[in-house]
Formats: structure tokens, sequence, C-alpha cells
């Protein structure tokens, strides 16, 4: 178990830090997209998401925004028998809707690229470092259970991406966690 932690915690790493020219939601409302999503599917080209791929379950975020309007992210990922919790802080950038963090020899974009504000949302995550650049795409949603159609977008929009099939994971549903987001 705690093997798993720092492998978790690098995997969480990788799928928070993967941009080209990815589309932006248009108009972009923190207020309405603020709240509590669960991460119900994703693809990545990060090493460590990918052996890890098979065994996660879905997790939930809480998204934030400070009075600077930066992104703060609450998530919480079941393990084998506890919940794993894990904050990160993105800067708003000049662009509605997309978020960077940066430190010595990596910069990380997140990118809202699509929501409804009330059911899904898909981000994408660029990873620019020196050692294991990656790609990363996420979908939320604000119930746990994801629609064939909705579930059949994301998976279409995954190549568009630079990522393949395999590197796509459904999240099996999991309430193990869900005390513990508060």
């Amino acid at each position: 178990m705690t093997v798993a932690l720092p492998s978790l915690a690098l995997a969480l790493l990788c799928l928070l830090w993967a941009g080209a020219e990815v589309p932006v939601q248009p108009d972009f409302d923190t207020e309405k997209f603020a709240g509590m999503w669960y991460v119900t599917a994703m693809a990545s080209n990060c090493s460590v998401f990918l052996k890890m791929k098979d065994g996660m379950k879905s997790s939930i975020t809480t998204i934030s925004f400070t009075p600077e309007g930066d992104l703060a992210m609450k998530l919480v990922w079941p393990l084998l028998d506890k919940c794993q919790k894990f904050e990160l802080l993105f800067q708003q950038s000049r662009q509605a809707g997309h978020y960077v963090w940066s430190a010595a020899q990596e910069k990380r974009d997140l990118l809202v690229v699509e929501t409804d504000y009330g059911h899904y949302a898909i981000l994408h995550e660029a990873h620019h470092s020196e050692t294991e650049p990656s790609t990363a795409l996420q979908l939320l949603t604000r119930e746990q259970d994801v629609s064939p159609q909705l579930l059949q977008k994301f998976m279409e929009l995954v190549p568009t991406m630079g990522l393949t099939k395999d590197m796509l994971a459904i999240l099996p549903e999991s309430d193990q966690c869900t005390k513990a987001i508060s």
C-alpha cells in the first residue's frame, strides 16, 4: 500500500498536467462550473497512468475559484482501503477556461474544452516537461452515472487529441470516498 501511494500521486500529476491548440469553452463561466464533479473517464499517454489505469475507480473532485480567478481543485481518489486527497491550484491565464501551473523546468496547462455546466465537462491537460511530457483528457460528470451518448462523445474526442483507445480508462463507479470530499 505504501508503494502504491507515490505511484498514485505521480499518476495524478501526469493526469493533471497535460495544450497544443486545444479549443476552450467559449464564454466560460466560473460560477456555473464550480462545485462537485466525478472523474468518470480519462485517457492519457502518461506512463504511470497507463500502468495504473486498469485498477482505478471513479474519483471525486471539487472545483472552486479564488477571488483572483485561480482554479482550486480538491481531488479524492479511492485506493484499496482508504481515500487519498490532493489539492491543486492553477493560476488563471489570459483566456477564460485556461489555467496554468509553473515550476522550475515544467509547465502545466489545464483547459476546459467543453461543458454544459450541469451534466458534464471535458478537461485537457498538458504537462510540458523535459523528462516526460504528457497529455491527458478527462470526462467529468455531475453524477457518477455517465450516459452512453456522452461516453461515446468522449471516446470520439480521444483520438483528436493525439491519444489512442488503449490509453482510455472508463472508471467504474465507487462510493468509497463520498464522505471524504468535505
